[in-house]
């Protein structure tokens, strides 16, 4: 038996508990095109491995510095380069941020996120966005922080602070990156992840589903955050929203099918990652979360906003959780995962798990 992770041959696939970051293009995009019953049927059963699959992390996200972004993302409605309406603001001021924060605690979240609109921090920023690290970390909260790039300069400063995670997406794939942004590459995305990660913060990265690209592009987007030293912590899978203004704004919705088997695959390449439903969860159907959930997400953003995007509500999330049977994760469960509910696996199989597919895709 191969210590591989997953296999397919013949028709079997093969999962083994063990980490990978040697996934090869041909693999993942041979799970991606499963069919759809069998790939769910794998990701859930990765899940279980790994996590309680009826708890789902709460973080809340604040925008601390809204528009005037120098970056030309097509599908952000803060860049300088779209007319979308939206008025730059300054920097939020700590004592703002830490009241929302005191809300967010006692709405259930556990992680407090803050962004903020820039290509990068300024030097006369980067104190009272230590006050705000501080702040939160007192509530006994989480800290997540996206500010853009960042330089040498910036990790010891956020990392003393108390920092736990740090956001910056990769958006999409290498092949499909300059269709969307044009004013920074997919190597200074990668750039920035590895000085987070050399300076021991926790890694957020993902991506937005839905923005024209194909399903090779999406496979490749989690082929790159896969095959990176340390798969990210958080992997936040965002549905596009497109906005009036920007050039994405007339983008049809992806197909909801697309989407869950996105969340499947991280789930299944990404085993012990929190995988979070970000934007978009307004135009998800119930029974759309749900199949995501059951696939492997388990994390949402919560709160009625998203940066300058609408969020569903407290009580329809409390609904639908309540339909489903979830529970929101306690802090004390975010720290490391619950295998309770790991699939019983005899010790002389070292842990792997065949799962018969019926036949060879």
């Amino acid at each position: 038996m191969s210590d591989s992770g997953i296999q397919i041959d013949n028709g079997s696939a093969i999962i083994n508990t063990s980490l990978r970051h040697d996934w090869t293009t041909k693999e993942a995009q041979r799970l991606y095109d499963l069919p759809f019953n069998d790939l769910l049927f794998m990701a859930h059963s990765v899940h279980r491995q790994n996590f309680d699959p009826n708890s789902v992390q709460m973080s809340q996200l604040l925008s601390i510095k809204t528009g005037g972004c120098p970056e030309d993302c097509g599908y952000c409605s803060q860049s300088t380069h779209h007319d979308t309406g939206l008025k730059a603001s300054r920097l939020a001021e700590v004592d703002m941020v830490l009241s929302e924060a005191r809300k967010a605690k006692q709405g259930g979240a556990t992680r407090y996120c803050m962004g903020a609109a820039w290509r990068n921090p300024k030097e006369r920023d980067m104190d009272a966005i230590c006050e705000m690290i501080e702040g939160v970390k007192a509530l006994g909260m989480e800290t997540c922080m996206t500010l853009g790039m960042l330089s040498d300069d910036d990790m010891p400063k956020l990392k003393n602070a108390g920092l736990d995670y740090y956001n910056h997406n990769i958006d999409t794939s290498e092949r499909y990156y300059d269709k969307v942004v044009t004013t920074r590459t997919f190597a200074d995305r990668l750039d920035t992840l590895a000085r987070v990660s050399e300076a021991g913060i926790n890694v957020c990265s993902g991506g937005i589903i839905g923005m024209g690209e194909t399903a090779q592009d999406r496979v490749d987007m989690l082929l790159t955050l896969a095959n990176l030293p340390e798969h990210p912590e958080s992997v936040p899978i965002n549905m596009l929203i497109p906005i009036e203004g920007t050039p994405l704004g007339d983008t049809p919705r992806i197909d909801p099918i697309e989407f869950v088997r996105t969340i499947a695959l991280a789930r299944i390449m990404m085993p012990q990652s929190v995988v979070r439903l970000s934007a978009g969860r307004t135009e998800m159907s119930d029974e759309m979360q749900a199949l995501c959930y059951f696939a492997g997400a388990n994390s949402v953003f919560v709160g009625d906003r998203l940066l300058t995007t609408d969020n569903p509500e407290e009580d329809k999330d409390a609904r639908l959780f309540a339909k489903l049977g979830i529970s929101p994760t306690a802090l004390s469960q975010t720290e490391t995962p619950e295998c309770g509910k790991a699939l019983e696996v005899p010790e002389d199989a070292e842990q792997d798990v065949a799962l018969s597919l019926g036949r060879n895709p």
